[in-house]
Order: structure tokens, then sequence, then C-alpha cells
């Protein structure tokens, strides 16, 4: 099989939520695959500097602050690199937060901050990207979704509902778009060791009943999840579409 098939030279890839964390491992690995990577956070001084150390690895790579919370920020956004950089050809909605609490104590604005973000402002980005491709007839869309879209957590509630409705966005984009030749798909992580996880990875109850539960019988490290983003933003993945694919050490499996 030729590596062709996962070549991304030439491919102009936003990756939002990508100044740390497993949203820079991703577009890392996107970037030395041969993507033209676009960065996106809300912090002006950590994306620059991020977007230097990805050039000074001989990348190329931009970046633009946006917070995809705000619909008008981002149709300024997706404007501004379709004129400086060029029309986006994979977009990867990987931003997100989580607000823990049990769902009787949730405050309101918690709630409604989390589905924003990890669900809403992936429709808000992806319909705002999306006509590109459809005229193009060409396009990818990868949505970071995780395992708590399939299996809940106490004080996960808010989490896991957005998660959860992730994944049918993404199946919905996948039967709206799909005839256009865009394909939308998405990566469900399990528990990989990043800044976001370090408290939970630092509680020895915590840190064992994660590996006790994972066949693999540990954390994953984020560049493991390279490997599905590149599949699935490239051509090997052309007849591929609303699909999750879980990166989990074998989580789900075992039951």
């Amino acid at each position: 099989m030729s590596h062709a098939l996962f070549d991304l030279n030439q491919k102009r890839v936003l990756v939002t939520g990508s100044s740390r964390g497993l949203g820079l491992a991703i577009a890392r690995g996107l970037a030395e695959a041969g993507a033209h990577v676009i960065l996106n956070g809300t912090d002006k001084d950590r994306l620059r500097q991020t977007q230097e150390g990805l050039q000074q690895e001989g990348h190329a790579c931009a970046a633009y602050a946006c917070d995809v919370r705000d619909e008008e920020q981002v149709h300024q956004t997706v404007s501004a690199i379709a004129r400086d950089v060029g029309p986006i050809d994979v977009l990867v909605n990987n931003a997100g937060i989580h607000r823990r609490a049990p769902l009787l104590e949730q405050d309101p604005a918690d709630w409604d901050a989390v589905l924003d973000v990890n669900l809403t402002a992936a429709w808000r980005v992806s319909r705002i990207v999306a006509p590109g491709m459809i005229e193009r007839r060409a396009g990818k869309i990868v949505n970071i979704a995780s395992l708590q879209s399939f299996a809940a957590r106490p004080t996960t509630g808010s989490y896991a509902a957005a998660k959860g409705g992730l994944v049918m966005l993404t199946k919905a984009m996948a039967v709206e778009w799909g005839p256009y030749n865009v394909q939308a798909n998405a990566i469900a992580p399990g528990y990989f060791h990043s800044d976001l996880t370090a408290p939970l990875a630092e509680n020895p109850d915590f840190d064992a009943w994660v590996k006790m539960r994972s066949p693999a019988n540990r954390w994953g490290e984020p560049h493991e999840l390279v490997g599905p983003a590149v599949f699935l933003a490239s051509d090997a993945s052309s007849y591929v579409n609303g699909q999750v694919i879980c990166v989990d050490g074998g989580w789900m499996a075992n039951c």
C-alpha cells in the first residue's frame, strides 16, 4: 500500500483548541504528515508560542485566536484563513472543556458552557467551514469525542451528554454531507496523559483504576492519537464516513 494515501502535503488543516494538550499533539502529527496546520485557541500568547515552536521544528503552521463559542468570531476567522492560507481542507473539532459536578448540583451556567464548547461549537464551526468543502466536493471533518460518549461516570453528566451528542452530530454530518464527498468521522480517546488530566493521573486510586480497567494496563500517550487522526484526515479514509474510532487501549472491549 502506498504511503501516498496518508500524505497530507498541501492540505490545510484547522485544529480547534490546539495550543496545548491533545489538540497540539494532533496538530503536530498532522504537520509531520505534510499538512499546513492552522492552530486555534483563545490565549493569544500561548497560541503564538505554540506556533513558533512548530515552525522551529520545520512545520508549516499558522495561528488564529478565536473563541469557538462566538459565531461572528468564527466567521471572521474562517474568512481570514481562506484569505491568508487558503480554503480549509480538513477540520478537526477538538476544543473542549470539563466542569465536573453531580447532576443535581451542576450550575446551569456550567452545563450550558460544557454543551456549548464540546458540542454546539463543533456544529457552529463545521457549518461555517462545510459549505466550502461542499462546493469543492472534497473535505474531511474529524470530531474529537470521548469514551464518555458511550459510558458516563459520576460528576461527568454534562461532559458525557455533550460528547454523546457529538457522536450523533458526526453521523448527521456524514449523512447530509457525504453525497458531496465530505467525510465526517470521530475519534474517541480513552484516558490520556495531558496537562488537563495530570491531577487524575497523580491520584493513586484513580491511576490504579485506569490501569486496572484498561487491557493495555496504562494511560494513553498523546502521540498515539496521531495515527487515527492522519488516517481520517487523509485519502486513506475516502470511504469511511460516520464512524467513531475508540483509541482507548481496549477499554471499550473490556466488560
